[in-house]
C-alpha cells in the first residue's frame, strides 16, 4: 500500500531543519538521507525557525497580491538582500513583481537581517 499524500504546505529551510531534529530524536539510527540532509541545513540555513516564522509574517504582513506561500518560502530560504537578487529569485516562477513591491520585500528583510 503506498503512502497518500494528505496535504502540501510549502515550509522554509529552517523549519525543515527542526523537523529533521524531530526525526532524529525518534529514530535510532537516522538514515544517510537525513544526515545528508541535516549537512546541506547545517551548511545553507542561516536562520533559526522561530526567524524564519517571523520574516515569513513580515513578507506576508506586505500584502503582495502576487506573492504566494511558496514564494515568501523561496525568499526566506535565499535571503535576497538587494532587488537584483530579488528579481533572479522570482525569475524561476511565473509571477512578475513590480519595483514597488520588489524594494518592499528587499527593505524588510534588510530590515530583519539588521535586527538579526
Amino acid at each position: 500500500m503506498e503512502p497518500k499524500t494528505i496535504s502540501q504546505t510549502p515550509i522554509t529551510l529552517s523549519e525543515l531543519k527542526e523537523e529533521v531534529e524531530k526525526i532524529k530524536q525518534r529514530d535510532k539510527e537516522p538514515s544517510i538521507r537525513i544526515t545528508r540532509m541535516e549537512d546541506y541545513l547545517n551548511a545553507f540555513v542561516e536562520i533559526t525557525p522561530k526567524q524564519g516564522k517571523e520574516l515569513h509574517a513580515a513578507i506576508s504582513k506586505l500584502e503582495i497580491n502576487r506573492l504566494k506561500e511558496e514564494h515568501i518560502s523561496k525568499i526566506v530560504d535565499l535571503l535576497p538582500k538587494t532587488a537584483n537578487e530579488l528579481k533572479l529569485i522570482m525569475q524561476g516562477s511565473a509571477v512578475s513583481l513590480t519595483n514597488d513591491a520588489v524594494n518592499k520585500i528587499v527593505e524588510a528583510i534588510n530590515e530583519f537581517l539588521a535586527k538579526k
